[in-house]
């Protein structure tokens, strides 16, 4: 079943007297329970393109339905009602609020959807538990890693236990071991609960752990193919790395 389908969908910005198409007549569908990475070289649409899907911003023309609903018929406040829950959004830059440790940086999307303080500690924990760092609830995001600030952040993602997680460059900033362990948890969490994950990356070995792969070029879609997910194995990296 579909859970996001895009039809004709553009995004044209003005630069001085020229016309950049970022995102140039783009239609798929994405399946519930997929897990598929968009690829491309730099300036190809990726992370315009995720922007549109996650209702961050609005296309210049045609359309994103997300469970079918036509979401360029959706006021600002219902978009915003779609954000809060039923996607889950992972960053490059993890955008965690460094006075707070990582248990309050999971609970805040709770905060939004008016959960009570039980309520949100006990979900904000079993988040936490998901990622492998219950352990690590009271540590302010100085005194943690980058890999396990970006499963902080994949935690804060999952504890309103969106339909749709979308990832922008999750693992820009980590090494090869911690790109795999960030995978790897997604991965599970994909397999076990049917979450649907979309990353974008420019990284060839995240892409290879998906099990679809859309590369852009020039705001189109240059091949759509599905692949066998190459196997994880973050251990034995690890000791040889």
């Amino acid at each position: 079943m579909n859970l996001i389908t895009t039809r004709d969908l553009k995004k044209t910005y003005l630069m001085g007297d020229s016309e950049v198409h970022a995102v140039d007549d783009i239609s798929f569908s994405i399946d519930k329970g997929e897990f598929l990475a968009i690829t491309g070289p730099s300036g190809s649409g990726k992370s315009t393109l995720l922007n549109l899907l996650g209702c961050l911003d609005a296309p210049t023309s045609g359309h994103v339905f997300i469970d079918g609903e036509d979401t360029s018929r959706l006021s600002s406040h219902e978009l915003t009602r779609v954000r809060r829950e039923s996607i889950g959004f992972v960053f490059q830059e993890f955008n965690l609020l460094p006075v707070m440790s990582a248990l309050e940086n999971v609970e805040l999307p709770l905060r939004y959807l008016g959960k009570g303080a039980r309520e949100r500690d006990s979900l904000a924990r079993e988040a936490l538990e998901k990622v492998g760092l219950a352990n690590r609830a009271k540590n302010k995001p100085s005194q943690l890693s980058g890999g396990e600030r970006q499963r902080v952040a994949i935690a804060r993602a999952l504890v309103t236990n969106p339909t749709l997680v979308l990832a922008d460059e999750p693992t820009g900033e980590l090494d090869t071991y911690n790109t795999c362990r960030v995978i790897e948890i997604m991965r599970i969490l994909n397999e076990d609960l049917g979450q649907t994950f979309a990353v974008v990356t420019h990284d060839p070995m995240v892409a290879g752990y998906t099990g679809r792969v859309i590369s852009l070029r020039d705001g189109k879609i240059d091949s759509d193919a599905t692949q066998q997910p190459a196997p994880l194995s973050c251990e034995d990296l690890a000791r040889h790395t």
